[in-house]
């Protein structure tokens, strides 16, 4: 007994203190592992992920097995499939450094200008969708999140606009050129419109659904976005989330759903702390008037 708690004894204090550059170097870690696990929540980036770790899993068997060969062709196409990952994810990884790049401590005071430009959208997608759905005017809009759905820009028109109920109507308007498209909203701006998005595979959706509920649940599938349906034939609201479709909202049900979905906790909690000091800042200035 005593040989056993010696050896755990021994065992604990081997262990060594972790310092604070060890702590940093956890955390700064833990942070790159998080992104890099965003950065590949698309289904075209998992395909990507999950052929580079088979790739790996027979290279390391090859090296066990002494198949020489092959273990090393492998090792060279490793070595340049690094270059290869960089040129097809050149667009994620450009907007990922310019974000770093572009994030200063005065930036962060813009987190509550996000959240009332995203309201905003909210509020005006609601209000579009409720006199679409009157006068049964087929809608499909996306709200971007985490996933990038940069590929698709190309299949319709960028646009760059921020989002009010007129433009919303005008680019669904039956006689418009781009109105069977899905419209994009990225950060709370209409990305682009007229795009052309990508069908659902799940062969148990009901026999009711036309190509546009297909497609919202298509693009909900193979990414995070919150997907806006309103049915042409029978003016329904409709919203698809990871594959499921929420069916015959109401406005205000649509405007809950939107909000809990597009507005983040993170917003909500630097929003208040922004607004406190902004509210301390004002009052100050308030008593210096005074004096």
């Amino acid at each position: 007994m005593a040989a056993i708690e010696k050896f755990f004894q021994d065992m604990f204090y081997s262990i060594p203190t972790p310092g604070v550059m060890d702590i940093v170097d956890i955390l700064v870690a833990a942070f790159i592992i998080y992104k890099v696990l965003m950065l590949i929540r698309s289904t075209s980036a998992a395909r990507v992920a999950r052929g580079i770790l088979l790739l790996l899993l027979v290279t390391w068997i090859t090296d066990i097995v002494n198949m020489y060969a092959l273990n090393w062709i492998l090792n060279k196409i490793l070595e340049l499939g690094v270059i290869a990952l960089v040129i097809m994810f050149q667009p994620e990884l450009r907007r990922a450094l310019e974000k770093v790049g572009g994030r200063t401590i005065l930036s962060l005071t813009d987190t509550s200008i996000n959240r009332s430009a995203k309201e905003n959208a909210i509020t005006a997608t609601v209000n579009a969708c409720e006199i679409m759905s009157r006068e049964h005017i087929g809608v499909l809009l996306i709200f971007e999140r985490e996933a990038s759905l940069e590929e698709y820009f190309k299949t319709g028109t960028i646009v760059d606009a921020r989002v009010t109920e007129q433009l919303l109507r005008n680019l669904f308007f039956p006689k418009a050129s781009l109105h069977d498209g899905a419209v994009i909203i990225r950060n709370a701006r209409v990305a682009a419109a007229g795009c052309v998005m990508p069908l659902s595979e799940n062969t148990h959706l009901s026999s009711d659904l036309g190509t546009r509920h297909r497609a919202g649940i298509g693009t909900s599938e193979v990414s995070d976005a919150v997907v806006v349906i309103v049915s042409e034939e029978t003016g329904t609201i409709s919203v698809a989330i990871g594959g499921m479709l929420k069916r015959h909202l109401a406005p205000q049900t649509l405007e809950k759903l939107l909000t809990n979905e597009l507005i983040t906790d993170e917003d909500r909690k630097n929003n208040s702390v922004f607004g406190w000091i902004r509210s301390r800042l004002a009052g100050k200035a308030g008593k210096n008037e005074e004096k």
